[in-house]
């Protein structure tokens, strides 16, 4: 039997650059083993919902795009696979387990309920039931994301990724600054400026705020794995988490597309087509292959690396290496946002999936 396609990963349509994006909430394939007692419809309150279509403009400008196929509340692709909720499970987990805050309320590794604290499931979940998601759906994801990361850096001597999400439009009862508290357009998170070059948070606010957009840093959403995991300004790999308010495109209880949709579309290109020109500018030089001010950017005119399947949608799904430093780390919670022990899974996951104790949000 095929085994389902995890996500999809769309590749620049032209000259590559040095830019990834990814979008790990916005799947809606809900698979057959999911079987939740909660409705569809309270489900879907967690989707990013059509986040991957907001930055679709990414491939066109020569950044690499990659989007989760399945829905946050079956498994999350920005936790931790450490974050097992014990309460969850019909046995305990035999491998390691550090809960995270979001794991006590309920919305770790595999969600136990929703923001509204309206149960997911009217059973628990068996050990092999977990496996098979973090294998098929949760390892296929990350690495996909870590491959792109790792590809760039080793082609152009630095990467920047965009962790790409929506938020809701207020703030809900386990939100960390309180319920009922209005957002701003956009929130940016560094993780207080360790996950990326500071003038990368600062081109990207101030390129959304000259648009009009109301833009907070680290406020209240710093940023949680899939940022923490992949960066590391030092060696040139920079991550940055991008929110986005739903307000701006969406009615959040019909979720269906609001007349602002394009509007916010345009923008983002605009921003993307400035994240893709700083990378071009700045990532040439960093590899060192290249000669000082040489750009492989869109309209260079040539691509020595040429791949011939660039264009095209490929879905994968393959296990990875996470290893593992056991830090506690604590996790404010918010409603809607945020690995396994290799001798027990079998997991062999080349990314240090550690954590430290800063803030940290989806």
């Amino acid at each position: 039997m095929k085994r389902p396609e995890a996500f999809h990963r769309i590749e620049p349509a032209g000259p590559v650059l040095p830019v990834v994006l990814d979008s790990p909430h916005s799947g809606t394939d809900y698979p057959a083993d999911f079987a939740p007692a909660a409705p569809m419809q309270a489900l879907r309150h967690a989707e990013d919902s059509y986040v991957d279509e907001l930055y679709a403009c990414g491939p066109r400008h020569g950044a690499t795009l990659i989007a989760a196929r399945f829905p946050r509340a079956y498994i999350d692709p920005n936790r931790s696979l450490l974050d097992i909720d014990a309460e969850l499970l019909d046995a305990p987990w035999p491998g390691p387990a550090i809960p995270s805050r979001k794991t006590q309320l309920g919305i770790g590794l595999v969600w136990r309920k929703l923001d509204t604290g309206e149960p997911i499931y009217d059973r628990r979940l068996t050990v092999a039931e977990l496996r098979r998601r973090i294998t098929e759906y949760h390892q296929p994801y990350q690495k996909a994301v870590k491959d792109a990361i790792d590809a760039a850096h080793a082609r152009f001597g630095a990467v920047w990724h965009i962790n790409c999400h929506s938020m809701p439009a207020v703030s809900s009862v386990i939100s960390e600054e309180g319920p009922g508290k209005p957002r701003a357009d956009f929130v940016l998170g560094d993780r207080d400026g360790t996950t990326c070059d500071p003038a990368f948070t600062a081109l990207v606010r101030d390129t959304l705020a000259d648009m009009g957009y109301e833009v907070k840093v680290n406020d209240p959403y710093k940023g949680v794995e899939l940022v923490r995991a992949f960066s590391d300004p030092p060696a040139g790999r920079h991550s940055l988490q991008i929110e986005v308010n739903r307000r701006l495109y969406m009615d959040e209880l019909s979720r269906e597309r609001s007349a602002g949709f394009a509007r916010l579309a345009r923008d983002l290109e605009r921003m993307v087509k400035a994240v893709c020109q700083y990378a071009a500018d700045r990532g040439s030089r960093a590899h060192h292959g290249h000669e000082p001010g040489h750009v492989h950017g869109p309209g260079c005119g040539h691509d020595p690396h040429h791949d011939p399947a660039r264009g095209h949608h490929h879905s994968h799904d393959h296990a990875h290496d996470h290893g593992h430093h056991h830090h506690e780390h604590h996790d404010h919670g918010h409603g809607q946002h945020d690995h396994a022990d290799n001798s027990a899974h079998g997991h062999d996951h080349a990314h240090d999936h550690g954590h430290d104790a800063r803030k940290e949000r989806r």
